[in-house]
């Protein structure tokens, strides 16, 4: 079956913090000169904001550059900062460590403790004010390339299969998305970042990947 296909100037792959923003940016960029500009984003969650981690301690920082009256907009931005303390724990109790000594990556004075969910799912508000066309629930399955290998944009997944992954009585092909310009901001090692890592060979030469952990609570077992 033909999938049908759709138009833009630019589609984002991916509803999280760095999606979203770009998306924003790129309608207020486009209504500052007077433009016209279609944007599409595309989140494989079933609403914006679902699959983000539950918490955070978040700089506004860059959320006031991009939206900068965001706590007159509503921003679930509500618990800021008062205290930092970094203990060093022992068996038998802790020792805290100076705040004066601490590098600058542990002060979190003017930050503020969210879930991060919800400032997305705000992010996505904001965007779809802003005229973006955010459809939730359409993951990524497949980059497109045009006949000089360049990348097109990116055809959804196929709704309606079996298990096995035939298609069944009620199955529906993927849309194809085409943009002049297409943005994978789908997090960390995705499967269509690691499909263009391995067809443009991105990885090459280049140092590997790091990444941290940050642990909520600590449980004995």
């Amino acid at each position: 079956m033909e999938r049908e296909s759709m138009e833009f100037d630019v589609l984002i792959v991916g509803g999280g913090p760095a999606g979203l923003a770009a998306a924003i940016r790129l309608k207020q960029l486009a209504t500052a000169k007077g433009q016209e500009l279609s944007v599409c984003l595309i989140e494989k969650a079933a609403e914006i904001g679902a699959h983000i981690l539950s918490g955070a301690v978040m700089d506004p920082k860059a959320l006031t550059e991009l939206i900068p009256d965001w706590k007159e907009q509503g921003a679930p931005l509500n618990t800021e900062v008062t205290e930092d303390r970094v203990l060093f724990l022992s068996e038998t109790g802790a020792r805290q460590a100076p705040n004066g000594l601490l590098p600058d990556c542990f002060v979190n004075h003017g930050n503020y403790i969210v879930r991060l969910g919800n400032v997305v799912k705000w992010l996505g508000e904001q965007a779809e004010a802003a005229g973006v066309e955010v459809y939730p629930g359409f993951a990524g399955a497949e980059i497109l390339f045009d006949e000089k290998g360049a990348v097109k944009g990116v055809a959804t997944g196929d709704m309606g299969l079996n298990r096995d992954g035939t298609p069944g009585p009620h199955h529906q092909p993927g849309m194809e998305l085409h943009a002049k310009y297409t943005l994978f901001a789908e997090g960390c090692r995705g499967h269509l970042g690691k499909q263009l890592e391995a067809k443009f060979d991105l990885r090459e030469g280049a140092d590997p990947q790091t990444y941290g952990i940050g642990i909520k609570e600590l449980w004995e077992v």
